[in-house]
């Protein structure tokens, strides 16, 4: 079983790269590969909309986004984390995950989803909330916490200070690894949900 983790900071060492790291060492307690990937200081544009990857199986961007594609595809659950920029999580990582949830047309359903937001005081919630839209979207459980999965500081390092927030990031993980073990039994035992065909309804015909 495989966790992929997105460090959406431009910082790969900062209170973001924390958060998850707190989250990848249970990870490992209870035998699950995990890997961070960092990709928040990468030149990555955003989705143009030319709809090209229903015909290359890719987008037509080939960067880090279809570097990660695959493993997107082999994991069973995928955490993203971002610092707050004006109440809104960090550009480059919105561009990454729009071009990756939309260019990648394999079926994504019970994969496990987790957001984790950094930041100094605030925007921690719209944060959070603008980030679980690529998973809801998606068919993708998503994973809780004690509370919202977020973790103060400023400076580079003082995300160490927030014991609450390291707390929550552990039992994040922990509940994330629950989710994941739930989820193989089950689609063992009695595969995947049926899904109807699809109904595109749009407002103006």
């Amino acid at each position: 079983m495989k966790v992929l983790m997105i460090n959406g900071s431009p910082h790969a060492s900062g209170n973001t790269y924390i958060a998850l790291h707190e989250m990848k060492n249970i990870f490992t307690e209870n035998d699950i590969e995990s890997e961070i990937i960092h990709i928040g200081n990468k030149a990555i544009r955003g989705c143009i909309g030319c709809n090209s990857c229903y015909e290359k199986g890719k987008c037509v961007f080939d960067d880090i986004v279809n570097e990660i594609a695959p493993k997107f595809e082999a994991c069973d659950g995928l955490v993203i984390g971002s610092p707050v920029y004006y109440a809104s999580a960090n550009a480059t990582l919105i561009a990454f995950l729009t071009r990756l949830f939309y260019s990648t047309h394999f079926d994504k359903t019970m994969k496990v989803g987790a957001s984790v937001v950094a930041a100094r005081r605030g925007g921690l919630s719209s944060t959070f909330d603008e980030m679980n839209k690529f998973f809801t979207i998606t068919g993708m459980p998503i994973a809780s916490s004690q509370y919202w999965n977020s973790i103060h500081g400023r400076e580079q390092g003082e995300a160490k200070q927030d014991e609450e927030g390291l707390q929550t990031m552990r039992t994040l993980a922990k509940n994330m690894t629950f989710l994941i073990k739930s989820i193989r039994l089950g689609k063992e035992t009695y595969g995947l949900p049926e899904k109807e065909p699809f109904k595109r309804t749009n407002f103006i015909r």
